[in-house]
């Protein structure tokens, strides 16, 4: 094995290798401290004096963040998709103007003031090119090997800018090849365009994973090359610099911007949750679109939340006019249909869930929602529920009168699931949030399917594990707790106003039924797209609807919605009366094959000021009760309930 000190290198020739390859970035090409949020910020400054000079205006800070948005989902999309491939520039940037309605024939243009960042911001790594030169003229092949999203015709021109042509003999972009570093298969094309053997290869590079750990499991010698530790600091500190510069300029636009005043809910649906909406529905384009590059997958909305999303998306992209090809359809499901595909394969998550469900019902109860009917069970069958009991109970002459009803059902939806995904290995289901239930139960039902879920937030307030989370994720909020400082998750605070505005009045999915010609529906009828009109009746997605009908492009959704945010915070942790009238949701179903309903709001109750303060916590929208029981202390305890949540915050943190 090689020393590892390029130092050597330089010093006797290198028997036993026929190929050197090097990685680019922080290896054959150093780059200054300079952060990839500085340098891409200063590209947008760039592009926006361009853009002037054509007659459009879009600020810098609305570039960089369309931007930005556009490459983490495209990587999120990728790494949960499995992670083969790699996240290419030009997608990016296609993406980044189709968002904000520029022409696709400034692609290139993006892309080459990228490039003229990239030449001030890099400097040649001298020394690694000298050894190459030598073993080079020793007979030894040199190639070029890289993990990015620059085609080979640039990185081309990266290279010979700095060290001029003649170094290396070929380039390996991982953007051209569809292949990464990180999980070997970019090696392996490189061992067979090359014709050589692993172990005669060595390789160089500055990633401890993608160039020394995968390569030597493949039998290649690497040779580490790691950035410098006060260089990994400098570029640290740079990124946090433009990052705090960025975060000043989103505040003051924030302050300076004013909503205009609402007279009623569906003004409200409008000015407030239309922004919010077009913008979620933004990041969900965002991901699809990456996901339908890398194979064969399918968009599914689920009933109820799914439903109100998908006329809200499909609307957004119809009025931006942004391209999807993936397959999209409304699928019948709901925690009771996922539960029951767990159930058949005694899956551990479904008693977590059954037991948090069912902690106050008995055995019995638990068989008449996951069987669908009355079952008329007596003996253990009422005495009250334990998980621990369940599969040894239900694996009982009367548990199979149980479980075959369930079996059914579960074929039932995998028939169902056929129809709507047909053949796509990879389904995304889209649903509002928040633990994932759905996914982590059908997931575990059906492992011959590959899930994943993308909803409107990812928060373990269940408490229960999270092993599923990698597959679930929250593309507007994924914390835990509400946070006063980010301004998102307020939504945490309410989260039963998400659900009610983007469900349609129909019932949750209990029971399916197979139709003489064999298709299969169920007791929430008929939720096909352009069959049901979630907003019926809903007038906070009538207003959002209004508003996705009169937007313009993707930059006015990030301001408004900006202003948005900040108006629903108000609303949610400081309510006044027509706040308390604009969000009120009233009752709202437990599901699970349960007819009961809870209040968000309680009756008030009569009684003295200390027990008044006690009931506010059985409350689910707390400062709403708040608003509404204590209209004199409301000054003084909404204030201190959000210092409460600083608190609570900053000390979860610190554990």
């Amino acid at each position: 094995m090689l020393r590892q000190n390029l130092d050597d290198l330089l010093q006797r020739p290198l028997d036993g290798i026929d190929l050197i390859s090097t990685d680019v970035f922080d290896t054959l090409l150093l780059r200054q401290p300079r952060s990839q949020r500085s340098r891409v910020m200063q590209a947008e400054q760039r592009f926006a004096r361009l853009l002037r000079k054509e007659g459009i205006s879009i600020s810098p800070g609305h570039l960089f963040r369309t931007r930005q948005l556009a490459e983490s989902f495209a990587y999120r999309a990728l790494n949960i998709g499995g992670g083969a491939g790699e996240v290419r520039l030009v997608d990016i940037v296609e993406r980044q103007l189709a968002m904000l309605g520029l022409p696709e024939r400034l692609i290139e243009q993006r892309i080459l003031l990228e490039m003229a960042i990239e030449k001030v911001s890099l400097s040649a790594n001298e020394k690694l090119a000298r050894v190459l030169r030598l073993q080079r003229q020793a007979g030894i092949r040199i190639v070029a090997v890289s993990d990015t999203g620059l085609p080979t015709r640039h990185l081309t021109d990266l290279i010979n800018y700095f060290h001029g042509p003649g170094l290396i003999d070929n380039i390996y972009s991982s953007a051209d090849i569809g292949e990464s570093k990180r999980f070997g298969r970019l090696f392996s094309r490189v061992l067979e365009e090359e014709g050589v053997a692993a172990s005669r290869l060595l390789h160089l590079g500055d990633d401890m994973l993608a160039d020394c750990t995968v390569p030597r499991r493949m039998g290649i010698q690497a040779l580490h090359l790691p950035k410098g530790r006060l260089r990994r600091l400098a570029t640290r500190a740079d990124g946090a610099r433009a990052e705090a510069m960025r975060g000043i300029g989103s505040r003051i636009r924030r302050t300076l911007s004013r909503m205009p005043d609402l007279e009623d809910r569906t003004a409200f649906g409008r000015e407030v949750f239309g922004p919010i909406v077009a913008q979620f529905c933004l990041y969900i384009w965002l991901y699809a679109r990456e996901a339908e590059t890398q194979g064969n997958a399918a968009l599914l909305f689920c009933a109820r939340g799914g439903i109100g999303i998908r006329e809200a998306f499909e609307r957004t992209l119809a009025k931006l006019d942004l391209p999807l090809a993936i397959k999209r359809e409304n699928i019948l499901i709901s925690r009771l249909v996922a539960a029951r595909a767990a159930l058949m394969l005694q899956s551990p998550a479904v008693l977590d869930e059954l037991g948090r469900e069912f902690a106050k019902n008995t055995f019995g109860d638990v068989a008449n929602a996951l069987g669908g009917r009355d079952y008329k069970l007596s003996g253990p069958w009422q005495l009250p529920f334990e998980p621990s009991r369940f599969f040894a109970i239900i694996d009982t002459p009367e548990g199979h009168v149980v479980l075959d009803d369930i079996a059914r059902q579960n074929e039932l939806f995998k028939r169902h699931l056929d129809e709507v995904a047909g053949d796509a290995t990879r389904i995304i289901l889209c649903d509002t949030g928040l633990y994932g239930s759905t996914q982590r139960l059908v997931a575990a039902g059906l492992p011959e399917r590959r899930f994943e879920t993308i909803q409107f937030a990812r928060c373990n307030y269940k408490g229960l594990s999270e092993d599923h989370f990698p597959q679930v994720t929250g593309l507007v909020v994924e914390q835990d707790l509400y946070n006063p400082l980010r301004v998102e998750t307020v939504i945490l605070r309410y989260w039963q106003i998400i659900e009610s505005l983007f469900e349609p009045a129909i019932p949750s999915v209990r029971h399916l039924s197979e139709a003489a010609d064999g298709t299969i529906y169920s007791n929430a009828g008929k939720i096909a797209y352009g069959e049901l009109d979630p907003s019926n009746g809903n007038l906070l997605l009538s207003g959002v609807l209004q508003y996705i009908d009169r937007i313009g492009d993707g930059a006015e959704i990030m301001g408004d919605a900006d202003v948005a945010w900040v108006r629903l915070k108000q609303a949610i942790t400081s309510p006044r009366a027509f706040d308390m009238m604009a969000l009120s949701v009233g009752a709202r179903s437990v599901d699970f094959g349960r007819q009961e309903s809870v209040h968000v709001l309680n009756e008030p109750v009569a009684a003295d000021l200390a027990k008044k303060l006690t009931t506010v916590k059985s409350q689910l929208w707390r400062e709403g009760a708040i608003a509404r029981d204590f209209p004199v202390l409301r000054t003084a305890l909404l204030p201190a309930l959000e210092i409460a949540h600083i608190v609570r915050g900053v000390s979860a943190r610190l554990k």
